[in-house]
């Protein structure tokens, strides 16, 4: 129980190093889109800004995530872990863009501000724990036989895999 749990701790830390990396690519992108220039190349276009960024943060954190998050999980092949990494990474974006759309057009909070509090704020938050559960529950789910095994005579009993 105390492996498991030392497990999950280094998981979460590994993927909250990996989130904060991810985080600066997309709100560096989002704001550049949004705000560099007069006017910006995406300023009355804020979801498309946010959909773009973080598309780019998805191909930063993919690479971090397998490389070094859940590297000691074994590969259930690329294809397979991009095409889940990538669905799970799109509603953990939708679940951003829904709170950037509340804020600036239900609420009518327009300024930078506001767009990044909802979006890289509470979008961030809410969408953070949703990939975390969900890449380490559907993407890289499978284990090493010596990782699911609690002991080591776990590993010589017929019924370790039941």
């Amino acid at each position: 129980m105390l492996q498991r749990l030392r497990q999950l701790a280094s998981e979460m830390m590994k993927f909250g190093v990996v989130g904060a990396v991810g985080f600066v690519v997309d709100v560096t992108v989002f704001n550049t889109l949004r705000y560099l220039g007069d006017p910006g190349v995406l300023e009355h276009k804020p979801l498309t800004a946010k959909a773009i960024s973080v598309a780019v943060a998805t191909v930063v954190t993919y690479l971090g995530n397998r490389h070094w998050t859940w590297s000691h999980r074994a590969r259930s092949g690329a294809r397979r872990e991009m095409t889940l990494f990538f669905f799970f990474n799109g509603v953990g974006m939708a679940i951003a863009l829904v709170c950037l759309a509340i804020s600036h057009y239900v609420l009518d909070l327009r300024s930078p501000l506001a767009d990044n509090i909802s979006a890289n704020g509470f979008g961030l938050v809410l969408g953070m724990a949703f990939r975390f559960w969900s890449y380490r529950t559907f993407v890289f789910r499978h284990h090493h036989p010596a990782e699911r095994s609690e002991s080591p005579v776990a590993l010589t009993t017929p019924s370790s895999d039941s």
